[in-house]
């Protein structure tokens, strides 16, 4: 490809401050068509080109059969499965020409059941796993980042099927580690697999891979002492309370216009620590209300209480009228009628400081044991950093951020049994399958390889993926020595089967180099007329990591040993297949 022909325009100006988008928008390669929505010009489509081979190659390697699910479906199939009530407005619905109520797919198990019912009858079927890749569309509120968070994307996602529990946990190992390979032969080995929230997928088991990124927008809570990783929508929140000190008796106190713990414990000479805090939230589906009481420190882990109480929440707006005192509530003389919940962290806590119910008033001295013996506990909070890591005790927890690059799930039987798919076990009985899920966005990958790789002048491609693995700069090619030895070697390279991007055009030294940073190829080939004086090509890589003389009979062996090596850095670092 030449580049006085190639679609797009490069820009110097920035566009994000994530910067990935604006790599990616002012080096041509997405534009904006609405809000999460993009096209992608030719150098995006070259590399999802070969994350979608990678992709199969490593599906196929397990066993995955490609198939193809269709976009629109009708509502029906996600009425089988009782999605079509539970999921929100991120699900997009529309009604046909002919009023039959439809929806776009943002996921696609009740498709891939549907196709496997019909095919899988007995027991000698399986196991088995078929897979997409397949454009999606969620209708996100959100929409960030370029390529990160959009509306509209592509994803391969996977469905295996199985006989048992065991043949699902022996495949979703395989898988694991398929996916492991697929971050590593993409070039961000740095992905790592965390322990997650099922969501709507359901199931009880997920990990989702997380490339570790101050932009990233899901939160992981690490143990380095351990390896012990997890999202904090499903980390553990273990705390230890001093409950050594003698019990003191419940004393009703006046706060006078103190609401916030902040300013409560201020006013008392308390601990934060040493105090129960009130939150309340409304169930969506009837806005009945939920008080959740937890240490004072701490914050309500909401994915953890819609787990725990089964029912979307959103916080409460107005509270007065069920018996409630905005900034007085305590678990004592609690009106009734509320559903209650305790977080684990008040078990066994004894002299804090809560609501007394009344206007301008606190209680002191609560003792849980004793105050409110009726207590049920669960876990319904946020992990914090130094907290308790749940694999080895140690007061070691630290919490970062990152992106999510795919995800695995273990479905269980929700979707067979919901959509009444059977087979024939070996004794003839009816018995639904178990199914794992396991997906990747493609786009996203790919912003997140670019806010992984690069510099401040444009993305470092790794070679496996890159658009192109060589770009030539031909500079003065309008000096017929320069043009002729640019592509002499265009054509030879690409003879040979590799993918060249040659510059052609008649402009100056600093706009090329420009140019060649924001495409990013791995290898740069620069022929000038100084070069040529002297009988040699410059060669460099992306990375500068290498940067030679090379003479001019030398150079195509030269290159070919660079893209060799630049190959076997990625391979290097890709676990074998379970």
């Amino acid at each position: 490809m030449k580049v006085s022909e190639l679609l797009g325009e490069r820009y110097k100006d920035r566009t994000s401050e994530i910067e990935s988008q604006n790599l990616m928008t002012r080096g041509g390669y997405i534009k904006q068509v609405g809000n999460g929505i993009y096209s992608l010009l030719p150098p995006a489509k070259r590399i999802e080109n070969k994350i979608e081979a990678i992709l199969r190659q490593e599906m196929d390697r397990i066993g995955g059969q490609e198939v193809l699910f269709p976009v629109a479906m009708p509502a029906a199939l996600w009425q089988s499965s009782g999605r079509w009530e539970s999921v929100g407005k991120e699900l997009l619905r529309f009604k046909d020409r002919s009023g039959a109520d439809m929806l776009l797919g943002m996921t696609h198990e009740e498709a891939a059941v549907h196709m496997a019912m019909n095919i899988a009858g007995t027991y000698q079927k399986y196991p088995f796993m078929i897979y997409q890749i397949q454009t999606k569309f969620r209708d996100e509120p959100r929409a960030r980042g370029g390529l990160i968070r959009v509306r509209e994307f592509t994803m391969k996602d996977a469905y295996s099927f199985h006989t048992s529990q065991k043949d699902l946990e022996r495949y979703y190992k395989r898988c694991y580690r398929a996916y492991e390979r697929i971050y590593a032969r993409v070039g961000i080995p740095e992905v790592v697999a965390v322990a997650s929230d099922s969501g709507m997928m359901g199931g009880k088991v997920s990990h989702e891979f997380m490339l570790l990124t101050d932009i990233g927008e899901d939160t992981i809570v690490l143990c380095p002492e351990c390896g012990y990783r997890a999202n904090m929508e499903a980390a553990d929140c273990i705390v230890h309370n001093d409950n050594g000190e003698e019990a003191a008796p419940l004393e009703k106190v006046a706060t006078y216009d103190n609401k916030t713990i902040e300013d409560v414990c201020k006013f008392l000479q308390s601990s934060e620590k040493k105090s129960c805090k009130a939150v309340v939230y409304q169930r969506n589906e009837d806005d009945s209300y939920v008080l959740v009481f937890v240490r004072g420190d701490l914050e309500v882990n909401e994915t953890k209480l819609r787990n725990h109480i089964k029912a979307e929440v959103h916080p409460a707006v107005e509270i007065d009228h069920v018996g409630l005192v905005a900034g007085a509530i305590g678990p004592v003389g609690l009106h009734k009628g509320i559903t209650v919940v305790y977080d684990r962290s008040l078990e066994g806590t004894r002299n804090l400081v809560c609501g007394a119910n009344e206007e301008g008033y606190h209680y002191t001295g609560l003792n849980m044991d004793r105050d409110v013996p009726d207590a049920e506990y669960a876990d319904v909070a946020k992990a914090t950093v130094g907290g308790v890591c749940p694999k080895c005790g140690k007061h070691s927890l630290i919490v970062k951020n990152g992106i999510e690059v795919g995800n695995i799930f273990q479905l269980g039987r929700r979707y067979t049994e919901a959509m009444g798919m059977t087979y024939d076990d070996e004794k003839g009985n009816r018995v639904n399958p178990i199914m794992g899920c396991y997906g990747i966005g493609v786009g996203r990958l790919i912003a997140s390889v670019c806010e992984e790789r690069h510099d401040q002048y444009g993305p470092i491609w790794p070679i496996t993926i890159a658009p192109w693995q060589i770009e030539i700069c031909a500079l003065r090619a309008e000096q017929a020595h320069v043009r002729e030895a640019a592509e002499s070697l265009y054509a030879a390279l690409a003879e040979q089967g590799y993918e060249v991007l040659y510059d052609d055009r008649a402009v100056s030294a600093g706009f090329m180099f420009s140019d060649a940073d924001l495409l990013g190829s791995p290898v740069r080939v620069i022929i000038s007329p100084k070069t040529l004086d002297r009988g040699v090509i410059e060669i460099a890589t992306r990375d500068k990591s290498i940067k030679e003389d090379v003479a001019v009979e030398n150079a195509q062996q030269r290159i070919k040993e660079i893209v060799a090596a630049l190959y076997a850095a990625i391979n290097d670092k890709v676990p074998e297949s379970l």
